[in-house]
């Protein structure tokens, strides 16, 4: 049975290296092992979108990765064979705070839309925005929303995750068009203001959906090619791609031994996304309770498979917002006593 697999797994390391105290007694000697019984290297930080852009051979359009039209394939995959060379762009909702000279963003990480919400709030903003010709909001999920154009506008956004819980100010849309797309998104804001989805919201001691964020634009690629042959994972940019690729897809199991009971042999992703909305949010206690799962139902198995030869080659690649590690791991690396275990602390950046 031959099988490799690619283990990619966002803020497996705590983002803030100068907190070292996170990993206290924290127990991770499977993880541990894998670690250290690897050929490490390391890349430049990018965001786990644009990896999975990158790992299935697209290409940046007009410096943006075209995040929304590759979506379409689960959240409207009849529009697939119509949308030609028509222009989608995400238009997620988000919160935003004002802190001292800061606007900090929040995405749905932080709140829950319904579907109702997402709908009336977008059809009152068509209605009161058709002085803008074509603009017209899709919440084809409660939160993503998306917007289709009949050509490409000339714009160089952000993805969502590299903005959220940081300073918006640094990373507002720039280009030839950025200025009537900024004078749309301030409408946007004060049609918000007091809308009555809002009012409800905040009578309920919600988070008020005071904005929409930009990115992820483009064209549907003539051609997307998958390196792995089955893709498992919980996260809805993965189960695009598969579909996208022609790769086969499955929901991720909640426990490693599940996947191994399948045998299926080739190269699989599989999508270990359990860390990283605590990480970003900074959620501690919850980062270390999902780690420690991860090295009971996960890493602890695929070490133990790995040992038994079920797995021929491992990697685990880790991305955060400061770095981007590959670890490889062959079953033979794992008798090279002379490679001791290191605190995880160690690995961090």
């Amino acid at each position: 049975m031959l099988i490799n697999l690619h283990l990619i797994v966002p803020n497996l390391f705590w983002p803030d290296a100068s907190q070292a105290e996170i990993y206290r007694d924290l127990s991770t000697p499977s993880l541990e092992t894998l670690l250290a019984k690897s050929i490490a290297t390391e890349h430049s930080p990018q965001e786990m979108e644009i990896w999975l852009c990158k790992a299935f051979n697209i290409t940046q359009q007009q410096n943006n990765w075209p995040i929304a039209p590759i979506m379409l394939h689960i959240e409207a995959p009849e529009l697939i064979k119509t949308i030609n060379r028509n222009y989608w762009i995400r238009a997620d909702p988000v919160h935003l705070r004002i802190e001292q000279n800061h606007i900090m963003l929040a995405d749905s990480g932080a709140f829950d839309v319904t579907k109702e919400e997402a709908e009336q709030i977008t059809q009152d903003l068509n209605k009161n925005l058709k002085c803008y010709p074509n603009f017209n909001l899709l919440p084809l999920h409660p939160d993503r929303w998306y917007i289709q154009l009949p050509r490409a506008i000339e714009i160089q956004t952000y993805t969502l995750d590299r903005v959220t819980c940081k300073n918006i100010n640094n990373f507002l849309p720039t280009g030839k068009e950025s200025m009537i797309w900024r004078k749309i998104t301030n409408e946007i804001q004060m049609l918000l203001h007091e809308h009555p989805v809002n009012q409800a919201r905040e009578s309920c001691e919600k988070l008020p959906i005071n904005s929409l964020w930009l990115w992820g634009g483009g064209t549907l690629p003539q051609s997307i090619q998958s390196p792995y042959t089955h893709i498992w994972s919980r996260n809805n940019l993965p189960q695009a791609l598969a579909l996208a690729s022609n790769a086969r897809y499955s929901n991720l199991p909640t426990h490693a031994d599940k996947w191994l009971q399948n045998k299926i042999t080739g190269n699989h992703l599989i999508v270990l996304d359990m860390l990283r909305e605590k990480a970003k949010y900074r959620k501690a206690l919850e980062w270390r309770e999902n780690l420690s799962d991860l090295e009971n139902n996960w890493f602890s198995p695929i070490l133990n498979a790995l040992k038994k030869g079920e797995i021929n080659q491992l990697t685990i690649t880790s991305i955060s917002e400061t770095s981007l590690q590959d670890f490889v791991i062959k079953r033979s690396n794992l008798w090279k006593f002379w490679l001791l275990a290191r605190p995880l602390m160690f690995y961090a950046r």
